[in-house]
């Protein structure tokens, strides 16, 4: 039974226990550092690695063998130990989705090609999905299933936030954001830590914004990490707004300072300020940048929704590049906990590999 049992007990969490357990972490981290090096020390560290691979026209590489890859780990060579085209696999996908007042005019393209995409892609006997969207608060629409009528119907409720009236108690003191309008970072960090990180085969998300983050609780440097630790993919397709906003806007904590409507400290973050080292609204974060980022530094792909490049289409790549991509798995020559740097490369000529950066070693 889903750990969720209302859209409520979403909100809860995503207001008290997560920021709660990441400071715990960290400091059961610095309590036991000794302990967990010991620890990872003695025990075999399996990684698991997801790739796609384009010629120099842009087209999937298929057909590809173990002998045609090259792996290295913080610049030490590591051998392959298994290999396969992963097309089979069970897919958990996850569908984030930007309901703030910025998105108002994409929210029935959206929809409509959900729909089919979803109908594309997930098999009902194999695979499972989920729906959240985020304004002010990060929501679960859905949890995850493997029914296409369940997920058509959480799709079906997708409305773009309406302003509240002051002094209203709707949503406030509980959802994540309630300080500002966008909390993207935050649905990334819940969608991987409460809901990827349990799942296994292949993961990905599907992010549907213009990238600005006013709201968030945490940085992108913490949205970016736990998508990671969660092994999860992260397909970001901006929708860019015209106006003053279509590059940023506002900035969001951990990519040039803390959010609109918060300032970082509080004791909430070891060495207060925002989370991922704000620097106080300085700077102001741009939305592509940080959508290219987290696709970049997870493994996914970033796209760009324009009359060239329609939603239709870019849901057709994504669903190509998940039907075809290759999994490798090597066993670490190196021990301890931490952020370890992956380098996948082809030997044969014109080819590009596109894979997440690295991982935590636990």
């Amino acid at each position: 039974m889903s750990r969720f049992a209302s859209r409520r007990d979403f909100l809860r969490w995503a207001a008290v226990l997560a920021p709660a357990s990441r400071l715990l972490a960290f400091q059961d981290k610095e309590d036991h550092q000794e302990k967990a090096d010991a620890r990872f020390s003695t025990e075999v560290n399996l990684v698991n690695v997801l790739a796609t691979v384009r010629d120099k026209n842009h087209a999937i590489a298929h057909n590809l063998i173990k002998d045609d890859f090259t792996l290295e780990e913080d610049g030490r060579p590591q051998t392959i130990t298994y290999f396969a085209q992963q097309s089979d696999l069970p897919l958990t996908l996850g569908l984030l989705v930007d309901t703030s007042g910025s998105e108002r005019t994409q929210i029935e393209s959206e929809r409509r090609a959900s729909y089919k995409f979803i109908d594309q892609v997930l098999r009902e006997d194999k695979d499972k999905a989920f729906v959240i969207h985020f304004d002010r608060e990060v929501e679960l629409l859905q949890d995850l299933t493997a029914s296409r009528t369940a997920l058509d119907k959480s799709l079906d409720g997708l409305s773009v936030e309406r302003p509240q009236r002051s002094g209203s108690g709707q949503g406030q003191g509980r959802g994540r954001g309630s300080f500002g309008g966008t909390t993207l970072y935050d649905a990334v960090l819940l969608a991987s830590d409460e809901l990827m990180t349990k799942q296994k085969g292949r993961k990905a998300v599907i992010l549907l914004s213009d990238g600005v983050d006013n709201g968030s609780k945490v940085s992108l440097v913490s949205a970016i990490e736990s998508a990671q630790r969660a092994d999860t993919l992260v397909y970001s397709i901006r929708f860019a707004e015209s106006g003053a906003n279509s590059r940023g806007g506002f900035s969001g904590p951990g990519l040039g300072g803390g959010g609109r409507g918060r300032r970082g400290g509080g004791g909430r973050f070891p060495g207060g300020g925002a989370p991922g080292g704000g620097n106080g609204g300085s700077e102001r974060a741009d939305g592509k940048k940080v959508l290219e980022r987290l696709s970049s530094e997870t493994g996914g792909s970033y796209f760009e929704v324009s009359s060239k490049m329609p939603l239709d289409k870019i849901y057709s790549q994504i669903q190509d590049e998940l039907r075809n991509q290759y999994s490798l798995g090597y066993t670490s020559d190196q021990t301890g906990a931490g952020y370890r740097r992956i380098h996948l490369t082809v030997k044969l000529k014109n080819m590009t590999v596109q894979t997440r950066d690295g991982y935590y070693a636990r």
